[in-house]
């Protein structure tokens, strides 16, 4: 008997392609490779699905150089795949990597998004509670397992501007749901405001946490970090819910 084109893996890659795609900015290529047989598959059982994209920018210009997800066994509505969907039974959990580049990560840092997120804090500033307001923010990936940052802060109550300048390490929490840096080391700015300087801190630390790369019906969990000269590479683990298809 033929396989129905309608129920077969083209189909659902397809749909799965495009659901994924809607929910992206911009997509330089996206490929969704799902594995199952026809048999299995009226079961309800697909036994992989892979998705590999490359240049997916996530809204609030948050970009990934490329993103690989691998799910196992994953347990589907059979009924749902007639309609060009893979409507999950059952949670499942997916390996992710994803890598960064340092020019992504200063998109991001320089996007209205994180700007306005930062420009929203106050300082104490000798005494006095100021607004601050990032007119330029340089992070680079210098290798050595180190990131660093340099930034031009203004102060809107009093018009001054101020440079920052520090490096560290980013480290992982032990449940995997934030980053955060230690060993920070200053630059000669350092004593201006040292709340100033530990809003940047701690904003890159959030920069850095893959929560700004959920997609709806998969979150991520960072395993693991990497820092190469330029690039951030972040093994990671998915809680799926439901894998994006077409729209309703």
């Amino acid at each position: 008997m033929p396989e129905n084109p309608g129920l077969g893996e083209q189909a659902l890659n397809k749909a799965a392609e495009i659901g994924l795609s809607s929910r992206l900015d911009e997509v330089e290529s996206l490929d969704v490779n799902i594995k199952t047989e026809p048999l299995k598959l009226i079961q309800g059982e697909v036994e992989a699905v892979t998705i590999t994209g490359e240049g997916l920018v996530m809204q609030q210009d948050l970009r990934m150089e490329q993103m690989q997800m691998q799910m196992n066994s994953v347990a589907i509505n059979p009924l749902s795949v007639a309609f060009g969907k893979i409507e999950l039974t059952k949670p499942t959990t997916a390996s992710a990597r994803v890598v960064l580049t340092e020019v992504d990560i200063n998109r991001a840092f320089n996007s209205e998004y994180v700007l306005a997120k930062i420009q929203r804090q106050k300082i104490n500033f000798h005494g006095q509670l100021m607004t601050i307001a990032p007119q330029q923010v340089g992070f680079h990936l210098p290798g050595g397992g180190k990131v660093a940052l340099n930034a031009s802060i203004l102060l809107v109550e009093n018009g001054e501007n101020h440079q920052i300048a520090f490096s560290a390490t980013p480290r992982i929490n032990s449940n995997g749901t934030s980053v955060s840096l230690e060993n920070v080391e200053y630059g000669e700015e350092k004593e201006i405001s040292p709340e100033l300087t530990q809003a940047l801190v701690d904003e890159t630390g959030a920069i850095l946490n893959l929560d700004n790369f959920d997609l709806k019906g998969i979150s991520l969990r960072v395993k693991q970090l990497k820092i190469e000269v330029g690039k951030l590479i972040l093994q990671a683990e998915a809680d799926v819910e439901q894998i994006p298809t077409t729209e309703s």
